[in-house]
Formats: structure tokens, sequence, C-alpha cells
């Protein structure tokens, strides 16, 4: 009978039972209830109340029971420590058992029991299995040492364990050795300080010399510890390389990729004269080829490998295109990936051969696919430009199919094609726009509203076109708004006297009638222009557009020599540094490859300066993701402006005022010489109010850049809710809610009389609370309030009231009385009315703070549905004293640091990750007090969301 009987068991009183079978004096029977109750754990019983039977069954020689009683103390002793401490005595014996699998058994399960109490009690047995005569005992020994670092690193280190584990990388097992270096590298990852792996050339030896007798897994770690040692010279390097280069054909996919891994750190220090070079691109070839004729997953992962290494060194696989054509029954994570290698190699050699295929793939029944398919061709016209004319032949042939979603990504490349190309391929424009009417893409809206303003005079009925999108404006995505206002302002400039009405009709759109702060921005600048200098505003808009570059989603090269040396692992296939995705990036270093030697050529060392600059002067390079915070000195948001910023600026600005002499241009109607008749500038009304003042000093005061406190947009108020129901207070109704403007709180009440009687003789009291807020004026209730009349008070409060810390944290009490009784409420309040104005914190200041701050006090939550893209949520959270200290964009995500600080004087540091397109966004909150940090992210969704 098989072992699922002690699984079905259903009696009752079952632990009375155990009970007395674990002490019976038959074998047979305690081994039989030992099982039961690992079944019993197993399914999620607690048989805890039998670990002292338990435990009592180790004294056996059978080796199944012990095994069974060890598993079931690796699970219980966490809970009862104190029972644990029973076994210590039987771990201690075992240890001396002459069975070396008992011995390490014993060692292994010792390892495993994570109770302080218990684990100096194993430094001597563990002493002793590390030096034991069997390989089997010490290899298991040395995986113990790691277990219990991190449990007790202090004790580890007292007791001498890491120096016995160094000499364990000289032993003759191999399997000794690869697990010595296994726990070293745990250890050295979680303390990065420590120089435990300290490799020479003569460990490296012992090495490679192991790696030839171990089992796959003990290859891999020590081909691991490989990459991370740096040899001295070129020739060193190649001595490696020369020796590591047969585990390329190991059968199994993780050593072939950590065997290449190794081998593309070394190639750094080759020269590529050497023929050995040469012999060492052909040798990584077939591996990487067979790797692809694995199941899919696996598949899947090697070609996010062969991404990154085709970027690095695309002359390994510029001969295997083939390979990497797509199969019809590939998953679609196959397919994109495979298509996105395709795209890397295409060359002049094989454009015919790819584009054939493209188009092949731009006719399958996979939406996905092929919308990526037709992406693809255009960005073989964009690389290969003798291939330009052959892809645009194609994608109009694509467009003649009429297949919605093939025609609306074909327009979008084109666009780029036209920005790669200008003044070759505008004779398509025309079928074009034929299809104008079919797309519903933002994308492909905005892709074609672009080409429309561009050849505007190439395009008869160009107004006609951009009108029949100006119709449905305030319905339109973000994208084709901006762009359907650049579009209409490029054919004002290119045709004035028939397109008056259009721009002012669009201008009037983007800034009396959105709320959208890109949009308005952009509107309110082109209004200027086009009202001041209609000259500068022809410089502007119709410049000269810089060819686009043929690779826009290469890694950027920092980063790619980084995730190299990642090769094999999680961060090769996110194509994300270890420290993007780990949390808490426990001792997580940034590894990048050896420095180029002398022999090799200095030009492709990013180290070195390139040919034509001055010795002294260094690339820029863009650092990588987890210098962010590092970095936040070196962002071009210029420096803090301290002092009123008004007086200077007009000056700084140079001689070109661009706002022409200060708001009142712009409020006077003004002729535009263009040929044109009157064109009106922007009414008063439409320019925000905090804009009235006379102003003449650049474009930073229109948008209020320099000041950290006046914002356009206000603090968020939530709408009034009902606090008090008339039911509750005899007919008195209560509603209200919260506000913060120019520094002060409020409380807006709305009093509603729905008794019978006269209400007078108001009052109001809070009970002490979290902030201390309190009222700061008596409750006003001018006249008597009648029966059914309404009357609404603003109510001024102040921080100085008594404090007490509430739950919720932003819980008040809050007590009203009048002639009839008094009565008592409570309600929420919403932290960002305690946000203060100056709490926008220098970037030094936020850097040092945020070291400061320990990693336990930062909180992440997610904010979800929220499409706002970064500038729009920087100037809404500025609104209600949320101020972006500094922002950067990492591999496509916008990162804002912001900081603000409380009326009690709590600074919250706050990192918002925004990825363009998708509505979820990361936030980040380190705060003294931690407790904050909830209310503060509800802020962040209420202001966000309203």
């Amino acid at each position: 009978m098989t072992d699922s009987k002690y699984f079905t068991t259903t009696k009752k009183g079952e632990i009375f039972e155990l009970k007395a079978e674990l002490n019976s004096d038959k074998k047979e029977k305690k081994k039989e209830a030992v099982k039961k109750v690992i079944a019993s754990m197993t399914v999620g019983k607690d048989v805890s109340a039998l670990f002292p039977d338990v435990v009592n069954c180790m004294q056996t020689d059978n080796l199944e029971l012990k095994k069974l009683v060890y598993l079931y103390l690796m699970n219980y002793a966490k809970s009862q420590p104190d029972m644990a401490i029973m076994a210590v005595n039987t771990f201690v014996k075992d240890c001396e058992d002459p069975n070396p699998l008992i011995r390490a058994l014993a060692v292994r399960t010792m390892g495993c029991i994570r109770v302080d109490k218990i684990t100096e009690y194993l430094c001597e047995p563990l002493r002793k299995c590390l030096k034991d005569e069997d390989p089997y005992v010490r290899k298991t020994a040395a995986v113990c040492v790691a277990k219990l670092h991190d449990i007790n690193a202090q004790l580890v280190e007292d007791q001498g364990f890491l120096d016995t584990l160094k000499d364990l990388i000289s032993d003759s097992n191999p399997m000794v050795v690869a697990n010595a270096v296994a726990a070293l590298s745990e250890i050295a990852e979680s303390h990065p300080s420590s120089n435990l792996l300290d490799l020479n050339p003569q460990s490296i030896n012992k090495l490679l010399t192991a790696l030839n007798e171990c089992t796959e897994w003990g290859q891999i770690f020590i081909l691991d510890c490989l990459a991370s040692y740096t040899p001295k010279d070129d020739r060193e390097a190649q001595s490696i390389c020369e020796r590591v280069t047969p585990r390329l054909s190991h059968a199994n996919s993780a050593v072939v990729l950590s065997a290449v891994k190794v081998l593309m750190k070394f190639m750094e220090m080759l020269s590529k004269d050497l023929d050995y070079y040469g012999t060492l691109l052909k040798k990584l070839a077939p591996p990487l080829v067979t790797l692809l004729s694995a199941e899919p997953e696996l598949q899947y992962v090697a070609l996010r490998n062969i991404n990154l290494i085709v970027q690095k060194r695309p002359e390994i696989l510029k001969h295997e295109m083939k390979v990497f054509f797509v199969k019809y029954n590939d998953p679609i994570y196959v397919k994109l990936e495979k298509l996105d290698i395709m795209i890397r190699l295409a060359s002049q050699a094989n454009i015919a051969q790819v584009l054939a295929e493209l188009k092949e793939y731009a006719t399958e029944v996979d939406v996905d696919f092929v919308r990526k398919a037709v992406r693809a061709i255009g960005r073989c016209a964009i690389k290969v430009e003798q291939s330009a004319e052959r892809c645009v032949s194609t994608l109009l042939d694509l467009i003649q199919t009429k297949v919605n979603y093939v025609v609306q990504e074909a327009i979008v490349v084109i666009k780029d094609i036209f920005r790669k190309y200008p003044n070759k391929y505008e004779s398509v424009i025309a079928t074009l726009c034929e299809n104008l009417d079919s797309l519903d893409e933002p994308e492909a809206r905005a892709a074609m509203i672009w080409i429309v303003g561009e050849y505007a005079e190439r395009i008869d009925n160009a107004d006609e076109l951009l009108e029949s999108f100006l119709e449905g404006f305030h319905d339109e995505s973000t994208q084709v708004q901006l762009q359907l206002l650049t579009a209409i302002v490029k054919l004002f400039l290119k045709k004035p006297t028939e397109t008056q009405e259009l721009v002012q009709q669009v201008l009037s759109l983007a800034t009396q009638d959105s709320d959208n702060p890109d949009l308005r921005d952009r509107g309110y600048i082109y209004w200027r222009l086009l009202s001041t200098d209609p000259v500068a505003a022809k410089e502007v808009v119709l410049a000269e557009k810089p060819l686009i570059s043929e690779e826009t989603d290469l890694i950027e090269p920092t980063l790619l020599d980084e995730l190299i040396c990642y090769i094999g692992t999680l961060a090769s296939v996110y194509h994300k540094p270890p420290s993007a995705f780990v949390e808490g990036g426990r001792g997580v270093v940034h590894k990048s490859l050896p420095p180029r030697t002398a022999s090799s050529e200095s030009t492709e060392s990013p180290e070195t300066a390139p040919a034509g600059a001055p010795p002294g002067e260094q690339l820029d390079v863009v650092p990588t993701q987890g210098d962010l915070l590092g970095d936040l000195l070196n962002l071009d948001l210029g420096p803090p402006v301290s002092g009123p910023p008004l007086a200077t600026s007009a000056v700084q600005m140079g001689a070109v005022d661009l706002l022409g002499g200060g708001l009142d241009s712009l409020v006077r109607p003004r002729r535009l010489d263009i040929g044109a008749p009157n064109f009106v500038a922007p009414p008063a009304a439409a320019v925000p109010a905090n804009l009235g003042a006379p102003m003449g000093s650049g474009l930073s005061d229109l948008f209020d850049l320099t000041s950290g406190v006046g914002t356009l947009s206000g603090s968020y108020v939530a709408p009034k809710a009902v606090w008090l129901p008339a039911m509750k207070a005899k007919g008195l109704e209560i509603s209200g809610t919260f506000t913060r403007q120019a520094g002060s709180i409020s409380m807006d009440l709305q009093l509603t009389n729905k008794a019978l009687q006269v209400m007078t003789d108001f009052a109001i009291q809070f009970n002490r609370n979290s902030f201390g807020l309190a009222p700061a004026a008596p409750l006003q209730v001018h006249a008597p309030l009648s029966p059914t009349q309404t009357v609404e008070i603003s109510l001024p409060l102040s921080t100085a009231g008594s404090v007490m810390k509430t739950e919720p944290l932003n819980n008040l009490q809050v007590a009203v009385k009048n002639n009839i009784d008094v009565f008592y409420f409570s309600t929420l309040y919403p932290l960002h009315i305690l946000f203060v104005e100056d709490g926008k914190m220098d970037r030094q200041m936020f850097l040092a703070t945020w070291k400061d701050i320990p990693n336990e006090n930062e909180a992440q939550f997610q904010i979800r549905d929220c499409p706002l893209n970064a500038e729009a949520v920087s100037s809404r959270l500025q609104g209600s004293s949320i101020f972006t200290v500094a922002r950067r964009n990492v591999e496509g995500q916008d990162m804002l640091y912001q900081s603000l600080r409380l009326t009690n004087g709590i600074w919250v540091l706050a990192e918002l990750r925004i990825q363009p397109g998708n509505p979820s966004f990361t936030l980040s909150l380190k705060c003294r007090a931690p407790e904050v940090s909830q209310h503060v992210y509800q802020a962040y969704e209420t202001i966000l969301k309203n």
C-alpha cells in the first residue's frame, strides 16, 4: 500500500492516539506513528503538541525514521525553541555517528533550524564535520556555514568558520570545492564589503581543475565565481577562456549560459587582432543556436540572453539569421523576442531575406505579432538605408490590404521613415490620407496628424483634414491633442490667410477648455509666440528636425555591460539590474566588465575618452539605475532658487525678452505681420489668476517654475460629506469638508435645520487628536437658524491644540452644541491639509535624509488607474504641497523624487515610478514616523484621482 493512507484518516482525538503510538516499544509502530504526524503536518494540522514525543524517537539507528523526525524538527523548532534544545545532544551524537549519511543529515538539519538559542551549541559539531574524512559530510557542512551566517554572522566569524570555508576551496573533492564556493559567494553577496572570495591565479587554477569533475550545479557555482574574477592581463584571460570553452558543449543550458557569461566578460580583455579572439567568436555561436531547440520556456530565456549578447557583440551571430525565423507553432512570447533579434542582426547582406520573412509575418492571424512585424519593417528601413525603398513599397502593399490594425501600424512607422529620410518618400502621403477615417488608435491618429502638419504645404485640403480631427478634440487622448495643437500651428505658419479661425479655435480649446497642464502650457507658449514674435514662432515651430537614430531601443551601454555580467540569471531575462527588482536590495553589488588591456583597442573602452576628445575629458555615461539616488545632485532641474527670483531673471534670460514686454502684450490684441488679418491674442480670462501681475522675467515665471509655493492648480478639496445626519442630532444636519489655502486650514461646514424649532447658541469643540487640530475661532452663526434653513460657515483651524495619538491617525472627534443639546460625531480629515507650503527639501538634504532613514521605515504602495503622465502628476501634487525635488528617466520609466513636510515638522520623502502608458504607479515612502506613510499614500491617491 502507498503512503497515501497516512493522509486519509478521519479519527477524532487523533493527537492522543498518536502520542500513545509514538511512545510504543515496537519500532515499526513508532515509525508508522511518525509518518502519520508528518502527514498531518503536511496538510496543515497543528501537531506541535507532540514535540517531546517525536524528539524522543530521534534515538534510533533507523535512517528513515531519523529523517522523518528531523523533518518534523525543522518545521516546529522555530515555534518551540525551548523544546528544540532537547534535540541538541542527539545532533552532537549524530555528528559522530560512523555512518556518513547520518553525520551529513545531522549537520544539514542543524543548518535548517533557525533558532538563535541553539546555534552556539551547534558550532562544535559543525567544526568537526567541516574537517570530516568523508567528502559528502564536508560538502554538506560547507552549505551549513552559509545558513548559520545568515542567522548569526558574528558567531560564524568569531568561530573561524569562514577561514575553514576558504581552506575547502583547495579540497581534493570537486563537489566540496563547488559547495565551498557557493557558500562563500552567498555570504559575500550579503556582505559586499568583505573580501571573502579573495581569488588569485592559484585559487583560480584549483577551481578550473575542479570544474571538469563536478556535477552540473557545482559547475554553475564555479563558473559564476570565475565571472567575478578580473584577470591581471590578457594572457591570463585567454588561458581561463581556453579552459572554460569545453563547458559550452554541456547538456545543461544553465552551465552553457554561465560559461557564455565568463567568456563574454573575459573577451573584453582580448585584442580583436588575436587569432584566438576570432576562434572564440566562432565557438560561441553553436551553443547559443542549440539552446533554441529546447522547449519554449527555455527558448525564451535563451532569446532574452541572446538579445543582450547581440547588442554587445553582433558579430557572434551575424551568420545565424535563419535560426531566428519564426516557426508557426512558436508561442507569442518567443515570436516577439525572435523578431527583435532579427532586426538587431539585419544588415545589407541579409535584408532581402529578412524583409520577405517580415512581409509573410504581417499576414498572420495573431494581432500583436502582426503589429510588431509591421513595426519591424519600419525599423529595417531606418537601420539599413539601402532597403528603405523596398520597405516603403512593402508597407504600401500592406496598407492596400485595408486591415485596420495593419494600416495603423504602417502609418506610425512611415512617420519615422519620413523623419529619417526627409524629401524622399513624401509621394506616398496621398495614399495615407485615403485611410484617415479608419484610424482609431491614438498613436496612429497622432502620427497621421504629424504628417499632415509637417507636409501641410503639399496637401491641398490639410486644413479640412485637421478640422475633422478638431471636432472631437476633448474626446481625443492627450497624445493626439498635443499633436493636433502643434500641427494646426504649423499649418497656420505655412498658410496664415486660410487658417486664422482654425488656429484661434484650437488655442482656445487648449488653454480655456482643457484641464491638462501639458496641453494648456503648450497652448499658452504657442499663443504667446504667435502674438509677440511671429518670426521667432516660425523658427521654433518649423525648425529643422534632427534625424532619428537607427536603434532607439538599445540598452544604455553601462547598463548593458552590467547585464552581461548577469547572463543566465533573472536580471538577464528582465533586462534590469538586480537592484531594480530584488526587494530590500540586500547587499546588491553593481558588476561591470573588466577594463580593456593596453593591447586592445582603446576606442572600444567605455572607460577611455574618444579619439577626438582632450585627454582630461571623460565620456558622459548615463548612470545605472541603482545609482539613482546618488545622482540626484546631478539632475538638470537647475539649482534651488532662494530669495525673490523676479528681479533678476529678466536679465538672465539674455537679450530677447520671451514675453515681449510682459503680460500686457498678451492680453491686448496685436497685429501679426504674416499677411493675415488681426490675430487676437489670448483673452485675459484665459490667463490663470496668478499670472495677472506684471512680469518681464522669462517663461519660467509664466508657469511659476521658480517658486516653490504658488501653483496653478491649488490644493485639492474633497466634496462635502454628511458628518452628522439629522436623525442623530434632533434635526441638525452637518455636512463638511477640509480645505487648505495660502497656509490656512479651514473646516467648511454646512448646517441645515431639519427640525421644527429655531436653533441658536452654536459652539464647537474638538477632542485631542494626533496633529493638535483645534478651532482657531468660535463657531460664528450670525443669525438664528430657522427650520429648513441652511447656512455655510468656514471655521479656521490651528494645529496648536493638545496632541494625543488617535486610531486611525487622522481621526477627529467633534462636539457641537446648540440651544437643543450637545451632539457628537467623528470624521477622518485628509492628511494633505497638513502639508505645509515650504515642504520642498534641498536636493543634497534629500539625498542625505533618504540614506539616513532606516530601510525598514520604507513602505511601498501601488496607485492604480491613474492615466496622468509625469508632468501632470508633478503639477497636480505640487498644488497640494508635495514638491518634486528631482526627476529622472530610467529605462523609459519616469522617476519623481518628492518631499513634503507636515505641520508637526515630520518630513516624508517619496519616490514615484511612472511607466508611460501604464496607469499603475509605484510609490515608495520613507519617513521617521512610518505610521504616517499609509495616510500619505491615501493623500496621493485622493489628489491624483480627483
